[in-house]
């Protein structure tokens, strides 16, 4: 039959043979298809009920390409597969009625158990921690009226603004299919094909390519609802709410170079810190803090609130804090907890709803689909993480892994034999009920033309950061496009940046070889008949505001040392009062302090006094600590100066732009490194020295190391490390 089939071709190319077993490889006149061979003529856009509608159900072609997507991995989740969670509880400061009827959220009196998971998002569960990523925030609140799911991430914005383009935005991340290279990482070819190609991930990306993508910790970093909410009241009048969570620790990250170092001392940094923090009663805590929008204010803003890769700048409308939540608590078991815990955005309580966000819209298809694919069951909500603290009644039986044994003769309703039971809740009050919103429209594919602005908010985030965040984000896009082989990819990639702003786009492409010219955008193929092509187009509008404050890590808390990791550098003939004494003022301050020695079990101090090593220099490093300090000793400090590892930590601690601190011949280790005791190091470079004023010295150096980094040694000075 094969023979047959070759033979027709080479006589007759003209006839068309259906072949079962024909190659799949990429031609020329290949078009998209669904799995059943229907081809397709939009792959960016969701079937919606008109451009700002809701997406609807029918939508059979993103229903098979998201079931298809939700289903490529088992049992590791696709994305957020790499996650660490604590249990903890959320406090409401003020009542929120006037805006919501959701329980949790009007009663001050009431304290809510929370779970809460945070992941990075590309890398496999064995993957590194300090990948440059976005990280996942996700809550889950036990309330008296049912789970609520709070599924966000450390960045208010996303990459796409249609869930359509949600598979392709992963697989293009992903490690790339041929060779399953590189693992956790953005930085190669199909990643950037794609984000040249897609304008409006620009915003997004100046987010990823920023310090927010490499945290000091999950307990310093900011999470976001990301999509726009609805908060409604007793009434049913609504107001769009966008969620943030905000550390009272403020915000704080790892220089890159540190980032790539920690992944190969410590892939489970992040991990191990939360534990620990927990662990030891420095329990992490973050403000629940909203943006609230009235209804008829939906279009007063020059972007749109539907659209996924806008924020709201706080100066428009401002953050108001109204809760806290605090994690007390680390899991019993990681599988049975942080690996079966099941977030989704769909799990809501009365008084909050959805809006048309066509991402959210998909994920509300997503999560329940991915779900039963990763837990194998419909019965996931019976696993205990995952169980509500109120009773379930319903009519739904049986399935894999049923835990519920139902008594009675009924599982359907109406009925009367069970005596008409579960009733519905009939009174309003006592039940969900969708916010009632005028749907008149036209079933279409197509996306609104207020959705066409991809560069303003790019821009604005670029402007706000400081001088060393803008450094960092530039040899950031530096780094990921001098890791793409293709070098039409790296031009088109440049060409782009032109439109957030000319001298990124120059400084990355003088560091490429490459020099950034206009870009040639992808042309936007959907719009109504009737529209004119060019308003549908992608464009850049100046941003409402050139710079906001909130967008800068500069500008985040400086005022505490908790919980920070110290290192303290000592040997045999260590001054016993001077390392005693920062120890205790460090430890009242609530940092974690662990002597550091050449070798592990204890070491002789000065005075004949054994004390207590916690690591060697074998299995430490700077960059796993926040801070470091070397007291007095004249023995202690020649030792040290014979380690080559102390003379490293000191060099790799002053590169990183870390708190240095020494009393007395400790100063000798610092004076024998790379950096020496320039003049220039004062207290304004977080070197610190005192051999007059013990006290002073303490306070000093904690007054530094709060400060988190001096960023400026970067460029006032280069040490070898």
């Amino acid at each position: 039959m094969a023979k047959k089939k070759k033979a027709l071709r080479k006589t007759d190319p003209s006839r068309k043979i259906i072949d079962l077993e024909r190659n799949t490889e990429n031609s020329d006149n290949e078009f998209l298809t669904t799995n059943q061979g229907l081809r397709i003529n939009d792959n960016q856009n969701s079937l919606k009920s008109g451009d700002r509608g809701a997406t609807l159900l029918e939508d059979f072609i993103l229903r098979e390409k998201i079931t298809h997507f939700d289903h490529e991995r088992i049992p590791e989740r696709i994305v957020h597969a790499r996650g660490s969670a604590a249990h903890g509880i959320f406090e409401l400061y003020e009542s929120m009625s006037k805006y919501t009827k959701a329980g949790f959220l009007n009663d001050t009196s009431r304290v809510t158990p929370v779970f809460v998971r945070f992941s990075t998002v590309a890398g496999s569960r064995g993957s590194s921690d300090l990948a440059r990523d976005v990280r996942g925030f996700s809550v889950k609140f036990y309330t008296e009226e049912g789970n609520y799911d709070l599924v966000g991430n450390n960045m208010p914005v996303f990459f796409i603004q249609d869930a359509m383009k949600f598979p392709d935005l992963v697989h293009a991340v992903k490690p790339e299919p041929h060779n399953e290279i590189p693992q956790a990482a953005s930085a190669h070819d199909t990643f950037w094909d794609f984000i040249s190609l897609m304008p409006e991930s620009m915003h997004m990306i100046m987010w990823v390519m920023s310090d927010r993508a490499i945290p000091r910790s999950f307990r310093m970093m900011e999470g976001f609802g990301v999509h726009t909410f609805r908060f409604i009241n007793e009434q049913g009048k609504s107001h769009f709410v966008k969620f943030h969570w905000k550390p009272v620790l403020g915000v704080h990250s790892v220089a890159w170079d540190e980032a790539q170092n920690i992944s190969g001392k410590d892939p489970d940094f992040h991990r191990r810190d939360l534990w620990e923090a927990i662990e030891s009663g420095q329990f992490p805590q973050w403000e629940l803090g909203v943006q609230l929008i009235d209804e008829k204010d939906e279009h007063k803003f020059p972007f749109d609130l539907l659209d996924p890769t806008k924020l709201i700048p706080e100066e428009l409308v401002p953050v108001r804090i109204i809760g806290r939540l605090t994690l007390n608590r680390n899991p019993d078991n990681f599988f049975a907890e942080t690996e079966q815990v099941a977030f989704h955005p769909g799990h809501l309580v009365p008084g909050i709803d959805f809006t048309n966000d066509p991402l959210l819209q998909g994920r509300l298809f997503s999560y329940t689909d991915t779900q039963l694919s990763r837990l194998g069951s419909p019965n996931f909500h019976e696993i205990p993480i995952n169980r509500p603290v109120v009773d379930i009644h319903n009519n739904q039986r049986d399935g894999h892994m049923r835990q519920t044994i139902n008594k009675g003769q009924t599982s359907y309703e109406p009925n009367t034999l069970g005596g008409g039971c579960p009733f519905q809740a009939m009174v309003k009050k006592f039940g969900f009920t969708s916010f009632l919103e005028r749907i008149d429209a036209k079933k279409i594919r197509n996306r609104s033309k207020s959705f066409t602005d991809h560069f303003g908010q790019a821009t604005m985030f670029l402007n706000s950061q400081s001088e060393p965040e803008r450094k960092h984000l530039t040899d950031a896009l530096r780094f990921e496009l001098a890791k793409v082989q293709t070098v039409a990819i790296r031009q088109r990639m440049v060409n782009l940046l032109t439109q957030v702003d000319k001298k990124l786009a120059d400084d990355v492409a003088s560091a490429l070889g490459l020099i950034a010219g206009k870009p040639e955008m992808p042309m936007n193929h959907s719009f109504p008949a009737d529209a004119n092509p060019k308003d549908y187009q992608p464009k850049k509008v100046p941003p409402t505001i050139e710079s906001s404050e909130a967008l800068s890590m500069a500008n985040t808390a400086k005022d505490s040392i908790a919980t920070r990791k110290i290192a303290i550098l000592a040997a045999n003939g260590v001054d016993d009062e001077s390392l005693a004494s920062i120890k205790t003022a460090l430890e009242t301050k609530g940092a974690m302090v662990k002597v550091i020695a050449p070798g592990m079990g204890s070491i002789k101090s000065k005075s004949g006094k054994m004390i207590s090593v916690d690591e060697s220099f074998l299995i430490s490093a700077s960059v796993l600590y926040d801070a470091v300090f070397v007291p007095a000793g004249e023995k202690s400090a020649a030792a040290l100066i014979e380690e080559p590892d102390a003379i490293h930590f000191i060099n790799e601690a002053f590169k990183h732009c870390k708190a240095i601190g020494a009393e007395g011949e400790g100063t000798d280790l610092i004076e024998a490194s790379e950096i020496g005791l320039n003049p220039n190091d004062d207290i304004e470079q977080g070197v610190i020295t005192n051999d007059d004023n013990r006290s002073k010295l303490a306070k000093d150096f904690i007054n530094a190391v709060a400060k988190h980094r001096f960023w400026e040694r970067e460029t006032a000075r280069k040490v070898p490390a």
